[in-house]
């Protein structure tokens, strides 16, 4: 049976609107009150009525968070980063996942917005920009996180991929690896471009020849890059050095090359970029790109909130969080 508001007065001799005034954390009570009447609502089971809550207050206190791979744990780590910070500010958020599926993203975007979230935290696929289109139109306050499309005008905030692939490549570069492959996600990222980028010029810094040939582009999701990987060892030319699109990407391909025999880092090296490894212990220290995670997941947090309370109208966030190599085995 539900408890109301009249089954906790008539077990502490309060008054409803005592009780109410308690529960809300409103009214000038005696703290000993207060305390008397939260017990025992805690004791008979007493739960909040959400769906009332939000009627009265115009709010569901919910944010949407749109990753792009839940297999892969960057995502999951910046889901529990967000879900710290938007409950600090007592919101909830909802996890939906688009499968790096541009289709998929825009029906997430759909279900959030048809559930009567606040506002929506997304880490957009890049498969078109229809999701931001869709998002404008609904007039709901949304932010893009990890990537951006140069031709909108958005709230974002991305790292600085274009200095990580530099600091990435130079490093490789620094350990002796004078031909290094390139594992790019698809073009179609912004982020994918900027850490080629970065690549290009740690390249030419060294006075090397650009090779395209050595910057190859393929699906990021979970499993896609061992299996990619098995092949590319078969057939493998003379790079000394891999710089992966992310950790996971690293770590599948460090797995097909030493089931094929190859030594990391002695044959091979091996720089990958996300830095799960801060979270997340596995058992090989790869050498990695971190990006600031947290800071990432608190300000998307701080910036949304802003926008569903209307304090940041007509205001556009787009902020670059700096890039770090961290050194460990793989290189």
């Amino acid at each position: 049976m539900k408890i109301r508001l009249k089954d906790i007065a008539a077990k502490t001799g309060y008054s409803i609107n005592t009780v109410s005034r308690a529960l809300k954390g409103r009214g000038d009570l005696r703290e000993a009150t207060r305390q008397s009447i939260l017990r025992t609502a805690k004791e008979m089971g007493y739960i909040p009525n959400g769906i009332a809550s939000a009627l009265r207050s115009g709010s569901m206190k919910t944010i949407a968070v749109i990753i792009s791979d839940l297999s892969n744990p960057f995502f999951s780590i910046m889901a529990n980063f967000i879900e710290e910070a938007a409950r600090k500010d007592d919101y909830a958020i909802f996890v939906l996942n688009s499968g790096e599926k541009q289709e998929m993203e825009e029906q997430a975007i759909y279900l959030a917005i048809n559930k009567g979230v606040d506002g929506i935290i997304l880490f957009p696929v890049q498969g078109s920009s229809g999701s931001v289109t869709i998002l404008k139109n609904a007039n709901i306050p949304f932010i893009l996180v990890g990537r951006h499309f140069e031709d909108e005008q958005t709230d974002y905030l991305i790292t600085d991929d274009v200095r990580g692939g530099y600091l990435a490549t130079e490093y490789l570069l620094s350990k002796g690896a004078k031909r290094i492959l390139f594992l790019c996600g698809p073009s179609a990222l912004s982020c994918s471009r900027e850490r080629e980028e970065g690549y290009k010029q740690a390249i030419a810094a060294a006075g090397l020849t650009f090779d395209s040939s050595l910057v190859v582009y393929h699906e990021i999701t979970m499993g896609n890059t061992y299996a990619f990987m098995k092949d590319l060892v078969q057939s493998r030319d003379d790079y000394t050095g891999i710089f992966a699109f992310s950790d996971l990407v690293a770590l599948e391909a460090i797995y097909a090359i030493q089931e094929a025999g190859i030594r990391i880092p002695e044959d091979i090296k091996v720089v990958g970029y996300d830095n799960i490894q801060s979270q997340l212990f596995y058992p090989f220290p790869l050498t990695t790109i971190n990006i600031a995670k947290e800071k990432m997941a608190e300000r998307a947090v701080e910036i949304i909130l802003s926008k569903i309370k209307g304090e940041a109208e007509n205001v556009f966030f787009q902020e670059v969080f700096e890039t770090v190599l961290i050194e460990r085995k793989s290189c």
